[in-house]
């Protein structure tokens, strides 16, 4: 099993609007396993990290499939942003 770290990590939102950082495809192997929901992306995850574990796809491949599940369910940190946005919806001042 290859620990493949990314070139950039992957910051995603966690628990009450804490970001973490994932620095390798085992980081974000172990998140999405965590992820308590279950979705066709979030299977998609975990089968490009299992695939990058085995060394039959690289860490960058991985990455970016970890990227589009974390931006689907709204919860990656894009670059730049400095606390966690309010939900659609909500009074930007909340």
């Amino acid at each position: 099993m290859l620990s493949q770290p990314f070139e950039k990590p992957v910051r995603v939102w966690v628990g009450l609007g804490f970001p973490r950082q994932l620095n390798s495809v085992v980081d974000a192997y172990q998140f999405v396993m965590d992820w308590c929901r279950n979705s066709p992306e979030q299977k998609a995850a975990i089968r490009a990290c299992k695939a990058a574990l085995a060394g039959e796809i690289d860490a960058e491949t991985a990455r970016g499939i970890l990227v589009q599940f974390a931006r689907r369910k709204d919860i990656l940190v894009e670059d730049g942003m400095m606390s966690m946005p309010a939900p659609t919806g909500w009074p930007s001042h909340l």
